[in-house]
């Protein structure tokens, strides 16, 4: 399919379910079975068609329709139906605070709500106003709020379309194709670690020039089998709902995980070939690969050490030698081969992205049979900018920039970034939208490099970086990265703007740590330059979490929310 000829995502994915046969799955939510939790390719095709006709009776071009789920396949099918109605959707996160939905709402000013069920809408009942249609996928919505009288459920208005007389001609009429690709098709407003979110405005044309810039990528992860996507990110993160869209154009069937918490165990049944994840999550999958290669002892711990360092000089295209190419086929069938059937056997490719990924956990991931390719991008580029490519990774860079976009590095090292993915702007924001594009050219806040083979360097973020006192420049989240490998050190957030030397609030289960945590700084330390030594810790056991307003919903520090309440206990460690 040609991406570039296309007008917008609804054509995107009607041009695909052409090619599909009408019992080819496409949707499952791994969730327990008392309301419908799979679709196929038709199915998806005849609800989005009904919910656009139902919704275009009270939307006009380019109006905002605020979508609030957790993920399920109702999602992808109400994102498209807005879109095909000529509206704008507007998803929020389920972890948002009342005050942020407060906010986005009165900022964005909907014409509907599309809420998942009434767990949700309690969250934001007291900022709709009585005239607002709202819609919700669960009937017994409704039901349990009486005092709503102007609810409909989806599935209610699904059955009255498909038992009128005239549905079967109505389904088949075609797709809006009156959008164009200059067109806004969402509103994602950024979880923001300061201050208020921005609403990122992006149009059909800049998601599908990324689909487009990821079909590189993605060729050699697609074999003549079908691929399989896991997807647990929230898809009201541009990064998730854009995957959602490479997802469409590869044809691919979607697995909706039940919960974090249940991730390995829905990764064993839906067998994914492709999964995309934050930083976070790879760090935990570090720690406990790691923990369980700590407890081996002879044979099997001299073969997992093998694994790791065979695996590395791989990754790096490093000669094996005669003798190292028999161990690595050993490593491969004894250990390799075992961890990917955790993880459902047929894994072709983690995609790290929304955050810098350590290159201490990509090595050892890759190393020991879970092809891991970090990407870099911004909600404000649709959003990704550059990915690693699987037969040429370098586990220290971001890859090469996507063809679609052009990438330069300013006089202060700033990264630029400029295309057709270069959101539209920030919603009723002009001022901020002309400080962060000049000459249509995107300010990143980033700093970083080109490498002598065209991959994209990630050194720092401008914003976040310490100053300290000798007037150094210090990347805290470098050094956080590092204090997390520990697996006894939950979190981290390093301080010290304006001092002369850092400090850092260590995030462990338990107080009885802080000796072995001691020693492990100490010895991290002396790898770590000398204005980067972090001479004093505090250690604490209250995690940092998007409940208590410490991370954003995409897992990132909020550092100004951590030192309003920590800074007296940092200050106390001068």
């Amino acid at each position: 399919m040609e991406l570039n000829k296309l007008n917008s995502l609804v054509e995107l994915f009607f041009e695909t379910c052409k090619t599909k046969t009408i019992n080819d799955p496409f949707l499952e939510w791994l969730k327990p079975k008392q309301i419908k939790s799979s679709y196929t390719w038709d199915e998806v095709d005849k609800r989005i068609r009904v919910l656009s006709k139902h919704l275009s009776k009270n939307l006009s071009l380019g109006d905002r329709v605020i979508l609030l789920s957790e993920n399920r396949p109702e999602w992808l099918i109400a994102d498209l139906a807005i879109m095909d109605a000529g509206g704008v959707t507007v998803p929020l996160f389920t972890t948002y605070s009342e005050k942020d939905y407060e906010y986005i709402i009165n900022d964005c000013k909907p014409k509907i709500f599309i809420i998942s069920n009434d767990i949700q809408y309690k969250k934001i009942k007291k900022f709709i106003s009585k005239e607002t249609l709202i819609f919700s996928f669960e009937s017994f919505f409704r039901h349990n709020n009486s005092d709503i009288n102007d609810v409909s459920a989806l599935e209610e208005i699904f059955e009255i379309y498909s038992s009128a007389p005239e549905f079967s001609q109505q389904i088949k009429l075609d797709y809006n194709k009156n959008l164009k690709r200059n067109n806004l098709a969402c509103i994602i407003y950024t979880s923001g670690t300061t201050g208020n979110p921005k609403g990122v405005m992006l149009s059909h044309g800049g998601i599908l020039s990324n689909c487009e810039g990821a079909q590189k990528i993605l060729a050699s992860l697609i074999t003549n089998e079908k691929p399989v996507f896991l997807t647990w990110l929230p898809l009201s993160h541009s990064y998730e709902h854009t995957v959602q869209y490479v997802q469409i154009l590869i044809g691919a069937k979607i697995f909706y995980a039940e919960s974090l918490e249940k991730l390995l165990m829905n990764i064993s049944i839906a067998k994914p070939t492709i999964m995309t994840a934050v930083p976070r999550f790879y760090q935990n999958l570090f720690s406990k690969i790691s923990m369980n290669f700590l407890k081996q002892k002879g044979f099997k711990k001299k073969l997992i050490e093998s694994t790791i360092f065979l695996g590395t000089k791989n990754l790096n295209k490093e000669e094996l030698n005669f003798k190292e190419k028999i161990i690595d086929f050993l490593c491969e069938k004894l250990v390799r081969k075992k961890i990917k059937k955790q993880f459902g056997g047929k894994l072709k490719a983690f995609v790290s992205g929304g955050g810098a990924l350590d290159q201490k956990v990509g090595e050892f991931l890759n190393s020991v049979g879970l092809p891991t390719l970090q990407g870099y991008g911004l909600t404000e580029t649709s959003p990704v900018v550059s990915c690693n490519i699987l037969e040429k990774i370098k586990i220290d860079t971001v890859g090469p920039p996507f063809e679609t976009n052009e990438v330069r590095i300013a006089n202060d090292g700033e990264i630029l970034v400029k295309g057709e993915n270069v959101m539209l702007g920030y919603w009723n924001m002009e001022k901020e939208t002309n400080d962060i594009i000049k000459d249509g050219w995107l300010h990143t806040g980033d700093i970083g490099q080109i490498t002598e083979d065209g991959n994209l360097k990630i050194t720092d973020r401008k914003k976040e970086i310490i100053v300290n006192l000798g007037g150094d420049n210090i990347s805290p989240s470098k050094i956080e990265n590092l204090l997390c490998l520990n697996e006894r050190i939950k979190q981290s957030f390093v301080y010290g703007d304006k001092k002369t030397y850092l400090v850092a609030l260590i995030v462990s289960e338990s107080k009885e740590n802080k000796k072995e945590i001691g020693v492990y700084l100490e010895n991290l330390n002396k790898s770590l330059s000398l204005v980067e030594k972090v001479k004093k810790f505090k250690l604490i056991t209250e995690e940092f979490t998007i409940e208590n307003g410490m991370l954003t919903p995409t897992l990132k520090l909020k550092r100004k929310k951590i030192l309003e309440k920590y800074k007296e206990d940092l200050e106390k460690l001068y």
